[in-house]
């Protein structure tokens, strides 16, 4: 059984894990808030593009011409790009995405190549000896449109170079500060959601719809991988403020049973000596 001087030392080492566990959780904390804000104020805007394209698309006739990201073609290359934190101590959150996407890269039948948005996307990707086109790393927990644009450039080249013939994102879509959901959408070729005839609606175009359509489509798709990565943002913040709060409550738990055993270890040390000294002097007394 460890001393009453080793167990001292565990508990102040505990201790000192549990101060770091809950600094991180207040710095998860104070980080959420605002990236839950954009996450949310961002969704608004994605779907209202969303209606946009879809209106567009509708009042464009098959004589019109076709548009690159909305080509349906024979698919023999699958692009997906992964969104993951740069960095762990987040629970369950990068396994989970990570599960849901070797489950959907498991699922075709035909090779998938990726563009790995975080650190865990990417090494998940050497693992399992994954082709990467592009990776975009430390992005940060405030990312512009500006700074997020590589990735969607990178697979939007690859996609009207002939090297991938469908476009899936992978990321956490933030629920709740206790619920983050792994999600696997489907970018190019673009499908227009089903609009309400009270959303539908007419455009006057100039020059054209087909020159407004080809400005519109690639920022369309450079605003849904923004919000994606807002939405992941979210999810990693949430995650770690969770996970932090947890194994600080765990700590504390450790630390108050380690105090326990050490007092009945110290008491026992006490009650052995008073023995010992009671038995000494009964042997000097006779």
């Amino acid at each position: 059984m460890p001393s009453v001087r080793q167990i001292a030392r565990r508990i102040r080492s505990v201790e000192n894990t549990a101060k770091i566990t809950k600094a991180m959780s207040m710095i998860a904390a104070s980080k959420l808030r605002r990236t839950q804000d954009a996450a949310t104020r961002g969704r608004s805007y994605a779907d209202n593009m969303a209606q946009m394209v879809s209106n567009v698309m509708s009042q464009i006739d098959d004589e019109s011409g076709s548009q690159s990201l909305a080509e349906e073609r024979e698919i023999n290359n699958i692009g997906l790009i992964v969104i993951t934190p740069d960095r762990g101590l987040t629970g369950g959150l990068n396994s989970n995405i990570l599960r849901a996407t070797g489950d959907f890269i498991g699922g075709q039948s035909v090779p998938v190549k990726i563009v790995a948005c975080g650190k865990k996307g990417r090494d998940y990707s050497r693992r399992s000896d994954i082709e990467i086109i592009d990776e975009l790393l430390g992005i940060g927990d405030r990312p512009s449109s500006a700074e997020t644009q590589p990735v969607s450039v990178a697979m939007m080249n690859a996609f009207e170079n002939g090297d991938v013939d469908s476009v899936f994102v992978s990321y956490a879509k933030f629920v709740n500060t206790t619920s983050q959901r792994p999600v696997i959408d489907q970018l190019v070729p673009v499908v227009p959601v089903d609009l309400e005839v009270s959303n539908s609606a007419g455009y006057i175009f100039e020059p054209d719809a087909n020159e407004v359509l080809s400005q519109l489509l690639p920022r369309y798709f450079q605003t849904v991988v923004h919000q994606a990565i807002l939405e992941a943002n979210a999810s990693e913040q949430s995650a770690r403020m969770v996970a932090m709060n947890q194994a600080t409550d765990n700590a504390n738990a450790m630390v108050d049973d380690l105090t326990l055993v050490m007092n009945k270890l110290r008491q026992e040390t006490i009650t052995k000596e008073l023995l010992d000294i009671v038995g000494g002097v009964s042997a000097v007394e006779s």
